[in-house]
């Protein structure tokens, strides 16, 4: 038991270049080898700015909120991505569930660090330092630590103690007091404000008097102040892990019959789907494993293409997957466990009944396709049933792919309504076609494709789609990367409607060429 009388010990953890490091894992290294200079950009008042630098890029004097102009002046090899930040969220949260082996109390410390309270814990490890390097080597980034008796101070530690002046030997508070002011985190106007009054050092902050401080700065920088320094608890949050949804059944004699089996399952359902129902949750993947009375284990799994909690529909997939086995399901000397686990699930609400006839319908149909979905991918496997989702591009051409069913959507389809009409039929790739406009960006006035002539009745447009600037060349279209295209939704004299557009601009290259992309309903 912890002595209530020993004082609490923090280690945080901060990585300096998260989210490229992050975002550099994902791509395939013959587009950015580890030399090449990598930020990632983020739209900011209408304008491209740096939301994230990697170590070679900020060795050449680039920043965090420089525009993307600015940056490829002074680098013009620098590499770009669209800044993810949902996705270093999703990843800091990955790595503070590792941390859970060091400690149960681990809290996130957005956007690019963590906190871990490791009172009591550190000798499992041989001491402090020893736990630091395993939880250095478990996250796999560039990272650096510091330990403190407060939260707020160890934080303040790792991310503004020049490593030059770091020392075992010195004492915290000395540490502490020798941070500059910007460990505050305070609003630039007000760093600003201190530095000019000379106050330069959280020691400086520190003699003076509390009052005319707050007077003169605000309350904030006070509370902040006293937190570092140790006078202030800083509590943390640390992370809740669900309990997983998980039932087991074991017997006393070995059952030796599928049908019981069976029996089993549903019943194990059942009782899970309780557990989600209180969480207002439902399951996509359900993973059953069947240990034999000789120590051989079978798992099944079968998975939804809608969060479920329906027990009568996932049992009918249990059984779809028993009688499509390959190896059929042989008991041996008799089941003597049964273990169900949901591994996949979605938030699920409870839904209020319908009260309209059209509204029952509607649902019925697609629970119906959704439960023909299932069938088929148990049968055929997750893979041979697919569906079409959107892509986050303006591209059009891959503004769309194919997915497993079963895989679920990370992207919505946007709302038509807020962008121009595309058609339903897209030719990939888009076909030549030879036009007469007017000069320099007229819409076609007559057009031959596929060895007909076309005289243009009407024309919408034009849609000017800029090149992909993050990811050329394009590739799909010769001669095509880096030039823009002016789209046309035009309509003939017979009613026929297509969607053509012109590559490159007059002054850009000699002569822009056509093409028919698409056509209209």
């Amino acid at each position: 038991m912890q002595n209530a009388s020993m004082p609490r010990r923090y280690l945080a953890l901060w990585f300096p270049w998260f989210p490229c490091d992050r975002t550099r894992r994902a791509m395939p290294q013959e587009q950015c080898t580890p030399s090449t200079p990598l930020a990632l950009v983020m739209r900011t008042r209408n304008a491209f700015r740096l939301s994230a630098v990697d170590v070679a890029a900020n060795r050449l004097g680039l920043s965090v909120g420089m525009t993307l102009a600015d940056a490829r002046a002074r680098c013009p090899d620098l590499a770009t991505l669209p800044h993810d930040a949902q996705a270093d969220m999703r990843e800091l949260d990955r790595l503070a569930a590792q941390m859970l082996r060091f400690t149960p109390m681990v809290s996130a410390d957005p956007p690019d660090g963590l906190m871990l309270d490791i009172t009591a814990c550190a000798h499992l490890f041989g001491g402090e330092t020893v736990l630091a390097r395993q939880a250095m080597m478990q996250a796999g980034y560039t990272v650096r630590h510091a330990f403190a008796d407060h939260a707020a101070t160890a934080r303040a530690l790792a991310r503004y103690e020049a490593p030059a002046s770091f020392s075992l030997e010195a004492e915290e508070l000395a540490r502490v007091r020798a941070l500059p002011v910007a460990a505050l985190e305070l609003p630039e106007e007000v760093l600003s404000g201190l530095r000019r009054a000379g106050l330069v050092s959280l020691g400086d902050l520190a003699a003076r008097p509390m009052a005319a401080l707050a007077a003169r700065f605000g309350e904030e920088m006070v509370a902040r102040l006293l937190a570092v320094l140790g006078r202030r608890n800083s509590p943390m949050t640390p992370l809740r892990l669900s309990a997983p949804l998980r039932a087991e059944a074991r017997f006393a004699e070995p059952i030796g019959r599928t049908e019981y089996v069976l029996d089993v399952i549903e019943d194990l359902l059942i009782e899970v789907f309780r557990q989600m129902e209180a969480r207002h949750l439902g399951g996509r993947r359900f993973a059953v494993q069947l240990e034999r009375a000789d120590g051989v284990k079978r798992r099944l799994v079968v998975e939804t293409s809608l969060p479920s909690r329906e027990p009568a529909r996932v049992m009918r997939l249990f059984r779809e997957r028993i009688e499509s086995l390959v190896d059929p399901l042989d008991p041996g000397f008799g089941f003597d466990a049964v273990v169900l686990a949901v591994t996949r699930t979605e938030c699920l609400p409870p839904s209020q009944i319908a009260s309209r006839i059209a509204g029952i319908k509607v649902q019925a149909e697609e629970d119906g396709i959704a439960a023909l979905i299932d069938r088929l991918a148990t049968r055929l496997g997750p893979d041979k049933v697919l569906r079409l989702t959107s892509c986050d591009t303006h591209v059009p051409e891959a503004a769309q792919t194919f997915l497993p069913a079963a895989r679920p959507a990370s992207q919505t389809w946007p709302d038509p309504t807020l962008k121009p009409p595309r058609p339903l039929f897209l030719f990939d790739p888009p076909q030549p076609i030879t036009a007469i406009a007017s000069v320099p960006d007229g819409p076609p006035q007559r057009l031959r494709w596929r060895g007909r002539l076309h005289e243009v009745a009407l024309a919408e447009g034009p849609e000017r789609l800029a090149p992909a600037w993050w990811s050329l060349p394009e590739g799909h279209l010769p001669g095509g990367a880096g030039l823009a295209r002016d789209y046309y939704r035009i309509e003939d004299e017979a009613g026929s409607r297509y969607w053509v557009f012109r590559l490159g601009q007059f002054g850009e290259i000699e002569s822009p060429r056509w093409y028919m992309h698409g056509l209209f309903a």
